[in-house]
């Protein structure tokens, strides 16, 4: 069984930075990908960002590009999100996400393991 536990969020003034965790276990991610997303209230869960373990890519969406930066620690089965220059727009609650394959998705649909969620709350 796939398990996701994120950690690092956080209240963060306008301009700070906040480091996001998802340490996965319960398989050999070698051919997964890992997306994160984010849920601000009253809105759809949005991609912000994905990682392919078997080649080592990572792509971002377009509101984050820039200032948003996905990094791994392969021996712990961690992935990273590294936020700086954050937006009020920003403040959602954030989700990790895993799914098999190679090819990755910036639909919520594309995967079937989530965790449970971290909340950042970026003030002005």
């Amino acid at each position: 069984q796939v398990q996701l536990v994120e950690s690092g969020g956080g209240l963060v003034q306008a301009g700070g930075s906040l480091r996001l965790s998802c340490a996965a276990s319960g398989r050999t991610f070698s051919n997964y990908f890992m997306g994160w997303f984010r849920q601000a209230p009253g809105k759809e869960r949005e991609f912000v960002a994905a990682f392919t373990w078997s080649h080592g890519n990572t792509y971002y969406a377009d509101s984050v590009k820039g200032r948003f930066t996905i990094s791994t620690d392969n021996a712990k089965n961690t992935v990273y999100l590294q936020m700086n220059s954050l937006k009020p727009e920003d403040t959602a609650v954030y989700y990790c996400a895993a799914q098999r394959g190679s090819s990755y998705s910036r639909s919520p649909r594309g995967y079937d393991y989530w965790g449970q969620g971290t909340q950042v709350t970026v003030s002005s």
